[in-house]
């Protein structure tokens, strides 16, 4: 391990909750969730004032509407999450060419290969300045972590949530850790730490103390080495600017459980192309297609195919997708759905024989395509058209008279929106029809108005909302 805290882990403050209270004005200070609004949907994002009510991510939102039945609960809006993360990202760069990005909020940086920090000094200094740039270009906050490793720079940075910064200095690492809880460590989730804690270990110090041929025989070979490593405050991993993509996804939760076999296997067909698209948005190809159901019991099936070699061709993957679901039985109804490629590479071989095949389907499905109202399926315009009405929970409208502001809420043919901006005052709230032609669907307005002439990178005095 080093001998300077010169690794540095950045996690946002409950990133889209604030990101979301940033941009509304009317928000600010109040608890906020995001995620899934229907029934099975779950907490993508809770901020400071919901926790305070017990809500925190992956909690099933049924259970977060209960424990704080007056929050703001609002959609992702993944598109404005994505844009202010690059900027937050772009940040990072400046600092070094070793940045791991974990997800959209949060990274590993080697300041020491950027040549920004070679000491306890220029670290914190170089922390200090990453904090009020990302404040400055996004009006958000983060919580900044400076240790020797990549495991204490991420313990580092949760102690010093919210908005703080927390360096490990070398040496006082075992002190730190010791009276901490096991669940602390990187891989120790539910199941493990009840394993341990079933036999007597519940602190790191303990893990320490029982010693590695005890976590072996209780853990397993490679685990048991890893978590004795880490409570001895070793960690050598170094910080991978690239990490390299394994499979592309996608999958959806359906808030009814469905049972008709034709809708499952056209939700089949569009989710592939979900995928599709992503893997190619990606510049990548796949060769080994993968079915996920779960269906009305919970219980999960994964089918996969390998096809002969790498494709990124809709068809193919839509085919193969559905030669995998004719292997399942869905009779009591389908909870989630999933398709996914992996096997991934950066080139395609097209599997001439499976589009073939493909092409054949297609023409078989449209020659028998009189009847499209039995599977349930719009004429494709009223589709569009269905779609351009929908008004998720806190996205971005537009009217011609009022301006820009925010979906409160939808139901019942009526559509409430609260017209702010995030730079003006809390603002006022209208309805409207949902069929109002004066309103529209409109993009994020950025969270801290720029300059044109301002260039991508950042200043540390530039002006920022507090």
């Amino acid at each position: 391990m080093r001998n300077a805290p010169t690794i540095l882990h950045l996690d946002m403050d409950a990133f889209f909750a604030s990101a979301e209270q940033a941009s509304k004005p009317s928000l600010r200070g109040k608890a906020v969730v995001v995620g899934g609004l229907g029934l099975r949907g779950v907490v993508a994002t809770a901020s400071y004032e919901a926790r305070v009510f017990g809500v925190h991510s992956a909690m099933p939102m049924a259970q977060a509407r209960r424990l704080a039945p007056n929050a703001a609960y609002l959609v992702p809006r993944f598109g404005l999450y994505r844009e202010i993360s690059e900027q937050v990202m772009g940040l990072l760069r400046t600092l070094s060419p070793l940045v791991e990005p974990l997800s959209l909020d949060e990274a590993f940086v080697d300041l020491e290969a950027g040549g920004t920090a070679w000491d306890e000094a220029s670290a914190r200094r170089a922390g200090a300045k990453l904090r009020a740039d990302i404040r400055a270009v996004t009006g958000l906050t983060g919580s900044v972590g400076l240790a020797a490793s990549k495991m204490l720079a991420k313990i580092a940075s949760e102690q010093a949530k919210p908005d703080g910064l927390v360096v490990i200095e070398p040496g006082t690492e075992r002190a730190l850790l010791g009276p901490m809880p096991v669940r602390t460590l990187p891989g120790v989730g539910p199941a493990t730490g009840d394993h341990l804690r079933r036999g007597g270990i519940t602190t790191v110090d303990e893990i320490a103390e029982a010693g590695e041929d005890e976590l072996v025989r209780l853990l397993g070979k490679a685990h048991g080495h890893a978590l004795y490593a880490m409570a001895l405050a070793r960690d050598e991993r170094p910080v991978v600017a690239e990490r390299e993509t394994k499979s592309v996804s996608v999958e959806d939760t359906y808030d009814v459980d469905i049972h008709d076999r034709v809708r499952v296997g056209l939700e089949v067909q569009r989710l592939a192309d979900r995928c599709v698209e992503r893997l190619r948005r990606a510049g990548l190809s796949g060769r080994t297609i993968v079915l996920k159901v779960r269906r009305y019991d919970f219980s999960t099936l994964t089918r996969s195919e390998t096809l002969r070699g790498p494709t990124d061709d809709p068809a193919v993957v839509r085919e193969a997708a559905g030669r995998l679901l004719d292997a399942v039985d869905t009779t009591g109804g389908v909870r989630l759905l999933g398709v996914g490629v992996s096997g991934l590479a950066d080139y395609t071989q097209e599997d001439l024989f499976a589009q073939a095949r493909a092409r054949e389907a297609v023409e078989e499905t449209a020659a028998q395509e009189l009847p499209a109202v039995e599977t349930g399926e719009e004429p494709a315009a009223e589709q569009v058209t269905a779609a351009e009405r929908r008004w998720p929970a806190g996205h971005d409208v537009r009217h011609a008279e009022y301006g820009h502001g925010w979906v409160q809420g939808s139901g019942l043919g009526r559509v409430t929106v609260r017209f702010e901006t995030p730079d003006s005052r809390p603002g006022r709230v209208r309805t409207f029809r949902t069929d109002d032609g004066a309103l529209e669907p409109a993009d994020p307005l950025p969270l801290v108005p720029r300059r044109p002439e301002e260039a991508p990178g950042v200043s540390a005095g530039a002006p920022g909302r507090t």
